[in-house]
């Protein structure tokens, strides 16, 4: 099952979570093949990091909340968890618009509807 993790930072964190920002990149590595989505979540000025918002498939929400207590931004303390929730694919919209248009923007690689962030 897709559990959606909802991570909202702490006030005033960010530096804590740039520090501590390589570690959890690491800590998604190991989960890799099991990420339906993630990202930041972002204030309104499209820059500034303030949470974030994964989507990975884990056979409980025990092993959820298992791996959530180890993530490193909960774990050292800019994310508060908001959200813990299972998450059922109902509409692929990335699936929709591939070769409808492509996404063209500095610092992502888009592959066949799927981008990651450089």
């Amino acid at each position: 099952m897709i559990h959606i993790f909802f991570l909202v930072d702490k006030p005033d964190s960010g530096a804590l979570r740039q520090r501590i920002r390589p570690e959890h990149k690491a800590y998604l590595a190991a989960v890799a093949n099991r990420i339906a989505f993630a990202g930041l979540l972002v204030t309104d000025d499209g820059h500034t990091m303030h949470g974030s918002l994964l989507a990975i498939d884990f056979e409980s929400r025990d092993a959820a909340h298992a791996w959530l207590a180890d993530e490193p931004f909960t774990r050292a303390g800019p994310a508060d968890v908001l959200q813990i929730a299972v998450w059922r694919h109902v509409f692929d919209w990335l699936q929709a618009v591939v070769g409808r248009f492509s996404i063209k923007k500095e610092g992502y690689n888009c592959t066949l509807g799927y981008c990651q962030y450089l």
